[in-house]
């Protein structure tokens, strides 16, 4: 079994001038730590507008950053929304290329719909069709790394002409892709488009298990018929996480973090009525808090024998990666990084060896089905190099348009109030010579 860390970018109230800029800072640096242990992933979220629960409006960025301060660690969107009212399907294709080359190729592309009115509305998009919308947007982003040029496309949602989206990513044709999921149906939904499942709920063992066997039937069956241009077959889930030698301890510093993942984020889709800059979440959460229950990923914190055996149960049920939920609520960057050091001192080191093994017995095991997935996938046909578009610039547009205008080869801009010389081709330029 695999490991990952999970960032929201947590921030609750009260607030002062340097909240979120500590928050952002102390993640590279626990992320630096991960690196350096041998943490598999680390999952960075995109939310909007969701104060206090989660502040990665620009998970691109932060990946960034995070992928020049390491150099193992894969750097996974946990997700990208893809529905183009919020990232067009294009940007999205060129963030991802750019991400892959600047981490030498070690980016896990998620992707999700997104679940908060709060969200949705904030850029106009009808609840009831998130999920055509992300669909659209997901597998053309798919086809714009794997294809050169790409086609175009006139869809319900977006429509673009021929282009070649550059840069491509190292990784051919394309990232690992994921789905966000938190039910057994869009588990299965991720089985049958061939992506992995990224299961963001907390789930006790035996639930995991039919989960996880369910999945992989589906990834062996006709039924699995890949959205991209590559099957990633892998489920993983969340865990709540804080180590320490001493039980008391660990909860002491890691539970009210915890519980408080659980309240804001069904603040915002469950229960709660957001005004924005006046709700105080953490003011709330702090006045129900001896209330609240707790919840499967509560086993992940305590002692490094309560812990390994928490996280045994999920390796013996075939579950392909456990991410931990750390920088959450009020919990203390010191003690982040403490729990992640004596993970790599009790814990990590035997995990490992088994998932080697694992790892090589699993990929023979489902590459001929992979293979027949990827026979079966609907592939967006080429476009024949005769049909490919002439662009041209608006410069030359305006020159061969001149002759019929009044202003004697000048551009008209009327935003400037005046006529402008059409600029035409200096030899000098195009030798490299002086401007």
């Amino acid at each position: 079994m695999k490991f990952g860390l999970f960032y929201e970018h947590q921030n609750p109230k009260p607030w002062d001038d340097d909240s979120e800029a500590r928050v952002f800072h102390e993640s590279l640096e626990q992320i630096e730590i991960a690196d350096r242990i041998g943490i598999d992933h680390v999952w960075e979220v995109e939310h909007h507008f969701l104060e206090e629960y989660s502040h990665s409006s620009a998970p691109e960025l932060f990946l960034a950053a995070a992928s020049q301060r390491t150099r193992q660690i894969r750097l996974g969107h946990g997700i990208n929304l893809t529905a183009p009212n919020y990232n067009h399907p294009a940007r999205v294709a060129e963030r991802i290329g750019t991400l892959d080359i600047l981490s030498g190729g070690r980016v896990e592309w998620g992707t999700g719909e997104s679940a908060t009115l709060m969200e949705m509305e904030g850029f106009n998009i009808d609840p009831n069709l998130k999920g055509p919308m992300w669909r659209e947007g997901a597998e053309q982003a798919a086809n714009m790394m794997a294809m050169s040029p790409y086609p175009g496309f006139k869809g319900e949602y977006f429509s673009m002409p021929c282009r070649n989206i550059v840069p491509k990513p190292v990784q051919k044709p394309h990232p690992p892709l994921w789905l966000a999921c938190s039910r057994r149906e869009s588990i299965l939904r991720a089985a049958r488009l061939g992506m992995g499942a990224l299961v963001f709920g907390f789930v006790e063992p035996e639930q995991a298990q039919a989960w996880v066997r369910d999945y992989y039937a589906v990834i062996k069956s006709a039924e699995c018929k890949p959205l991209g241009w590559t099957v990633n077959p892998n489920i993983a889930a969340v865990s709540g996480f804080s180590l320490h030698r001493n039980e008391d301890e660990a909860v002491n510093r890691g539970l009210p973090g915890f519980r408080y993942f659980g309240y804001s984020l069904a603040h915002y889709t469950n229960f709660g009525a957001h005004q924005p800059t006046v709700t105080n979440v953490g003011q709330l959460f702090d006045e129900v808090y001896d209330d609240l229950p707790d919840n499967a990923g509560r086993g992940g914190i305590g002692t490094p024998d309560q812990v390994r055996a928490h996280l045994k149960r999920y390796e013996d049920i075939g579950l392909d990666q456990i991410i931990f939920v750390q920088q959450v609520g009020r919990n203390r960057h010191g003690h982040i990084t403490e729990a992640l050091e004596l993970f790599s001192q009790t814990l990590l080191g035997e995990f490992k060896e088994r998932e080697l093994v694992r790892q090589a017995r699993k990929q023979a095991e489902l590459q001929p089905f992979i293979d027949a997935a990827l026979e079966r996938k609907d592939r967006m046909a080429p476009v024949d190099p005769a049909d490919i578009p002439v662009v041209k610039a608006a410069g030359k547009r305006r020159e061969e348009e001149g002759a019929n205008d009044t202003t004697g080869g000048a551009f008209v801009d009327k935003t400037r109030g005046g006529a402008i010389p059409i600029p035409h081709a200096d030899p000098r330029r195009a030798a490299g010579g002086d401007d």
